[in-house]
């Protein structure tokens, strides 16, 4: 079984490849560099990936979502010792297979591996809960009427997040600037904020966005 693990913690990782590759089965290779694993996994046929969750330059999200547009059918475990769980919904969304703690017990990360080798979901039972409805309801006050936050909003939001450019939102999400200024404002009318900094901030505490800076 070929397995490919991406973190940028090179030291830490060369401990967690002798305790996978102790399963005569299991062949363990390391990248530290985000950037080179696209043409990786183009090149070289992996039963399963893990990636850690907050990386240098991309997170494993966006990892992920990058490594899925050139190999539409691949594993990939999040490999985190930070808690997950208010990234939940973002790495659900983002294609994910599940996620394995670094606190876990060899045993723990090679049935872990073994799981998700045979396409079975690995999703701890408390984050079962969160899992992600089609669209977020926000109620108003006496006088407003209820409305909803689509899935290509939380997306526009998170790109908005990002700090990223109108042109570049534009670009990334494959709209007209004209569509994606259209798009922003009625963001701003359903949260009831009037720039970016506040929207921002609003769905975070909604929970639209993760609380914690992923980005």
């Amino acid at each position: 079984m070929e397995i490919l693990l991406v973190d940028d913690h090179r030291s830490v990782v060369e401990g967690t490849k002798m305790l996978i590759e102790s399963e005569p089965d299991m062949n363990v290779t390391i990248e530290a560099d985000v950037y080179a694993v696209p043409d990786l996994v183009r090149l070289k046929k992996f039963d399963v990936m893990l990636f850690d969750l907050y990386m240098p330059n991309i997170n494993g999200a966006d990892l992920t979502r990058k490594v899925l547009e050139y190999v539409p059918d691949a594993v990939i475990l999040i490999y985190s010792g930070f808690d997950i769980a208010p990234h939940f919904n973002l790495l659900m969304e983002s294609g994910v297979s599940g996620f394995i703690a670094k606190t876990s017990t060899r045993e723990q990360l090679i049935q872990a591996i073994r799981c998700a080798a045979r396409k079975e979901a690995i999703v701890p039972i408390q984050l079962l809960k969160q899992l992600r409805r089609q669209e977020i309801v926000l109620h108003g006050g006496k006088e407003r009427e209820n409305s909803t936050i689509t899935s290509d909003e939380e997306k526009l939001l998170r790109e908005l997040a990002k700090g990223k450019s109108n042109k570049e939102i534009s670009k990334t999400l494959m709209i007209s600037q004209r569509k994606l200024e259209y798009s922003i404002t009625a963001i701003f009318e359903k949260l009831h904020v009037n720039s970016r900094v506040e929207v921002i901030k609003k769905a975070k505490a909604l929970g639209i966005l993760p609380s914690e800076d992923l980005y």
